[in-house]
């Protein structure tokens, strides 16, 4: 039996792993609820289970095998090294560590990673979910044919920035519609129906950050194997789901079917009828990144293309849960096991 805690249980990130957990090999596990003392004695639950939510004490981390930081990066750089020190493995999903030495960025799904981890590995943090979905898109692209040129534009969810962010977009809608006045806490700015690639001066989130850590995270897992990404990310007005529009230019042309090919398998869903586009509503809920391929057809052979579109979407809280998750499954290799007499 496992011992897991999750900081910042009562996180949006939070609840989605709790969630995944039980969906998982181990579920099984004891899992301990943290979170900021404001949320302490709040009555929650893991799989069948009904439990509290315990402030985070000097000995919380004791015995525990893992421990999932899923608030805010302030809680994880206070309490990280705490956990490492009882023992536990820390996997970040706060975005808190990634730039922290020996951290590595993993992301199991994918076929080939940049490092190794081994007992000296201080913590894990499990890639963001866009790059986890770009990654897995241009690495069986890639499989067709080298790649001369790649371009994304990643429209992000009010659920990237957490519950405040969701419900600010909420009363900007409402108010909008009843011609009031506009909350901007988080974002400074309007973005109930308006598409942005910045954000106020006195935003408390920050697009150009959530850019950074996804460009980190894909060269992290590419290590130079994958297409160098040219990317940039657009706040929609959208609560869930990140949805991608992906430029891809290949070294030769290569059969459309064999495009296709390639892009289906094990945590991909190609869409090949227009009706059924992949939209966030789509993704809402779905283990898969969902994908629509669109050639551009050229030369004398129709059934050939060197350019393509690629429209995708993905259920970011859910994919986040998913590799965070793998991960920890992926680690179970190098915990203890039973007792040295």
């Amino acid at each position: 039996m496992y011992r897991i805690a999750i900081a910042g249980a009562s996180t949006l990130v939070g609840r989605e792993l709790k969630e995944a957990l039980s969906e998982s090999s181990l579920a099984t596990a004891s899992v301990l609820l943290l979170d900021q003392e404001e949320v302490q004695g709040q009555l929650d639950q893991v799989g069948d289970e009904i439990t509290f939510v315990h402030a985070i004490e000097v000995d919380s981390f004791e015995r525990m095998d893992f421990t999932f930081f899923c608030g805010a990066e302030s809680l994880t750089r206070k309490h990280w090294r705490e956990a490492l020190r009882a023992g536990s493995t820390v996997l970040d999903m706060s975005g808190a560590l990634d730039q922290e030495a020996g951290v590595l960025v993993r992301a199991p799904w994918l076929g080939s990673e940049s490092a190794a981890v081994d007992l000296f590995t201080p913590a894990i943090a499990p890639a963001h979910p866009a790059a986890v979905a770009l990654a897995l898109l241009l690495e069986r692209v890639q499989q067709t044919a080298p790649v001369r040129f790649a371009a994304a534009t990643a429209l992000a969810p009010a659920s990237e920035f957490g519950r405040a962010a969701m419900d600010e977009l909420h009363q900007q809608t409402v108010n909008l519609l009843s011609f009031q006045g506009l909350p901007r806490e988080s974002f400074d700015a309007q973005i109930a129906y308006n598409l942005l690639s910045g954000l106020g001066e006195n935003a408390a989130v920050s697009l150009s950050t959530v850019e950074s850590r996804i460009r980190r995270h894909y060269d992290a897992l590419s290590a130079g194997r994958w297409p160098v990404l040219a990317l940039q990310v657009v706040q929609a007005p959208v609560f869930h789901g990140y949805t991608f529009s992906i430029a891809v230019e290949l070294e030769r042309s290569v059969e459309i079917a064999a495009l296709e090919e390639a892009l289906s398998g094990e945590h991909v869903d190609i869409v090949l009828e227009d009706t059924d586009s992949p939209s966030n509503l789509a993704a809402t809920g779905q283990n898969d990144v969902l994908v629509r391929l669109r050639p551009e057809k050229s030369g004398r052979n129709p059934n050939e293309t060197s350019r393509l579109w690629l429209w995708a979407a993905s259920d970011n809280l859910r994919l986040n849960a998913q590799n965070a998750v793998e991960c920890a499954l992926d680690l179970r290799r190098i915990r203890p096991q039973g007792t040295v007499q």
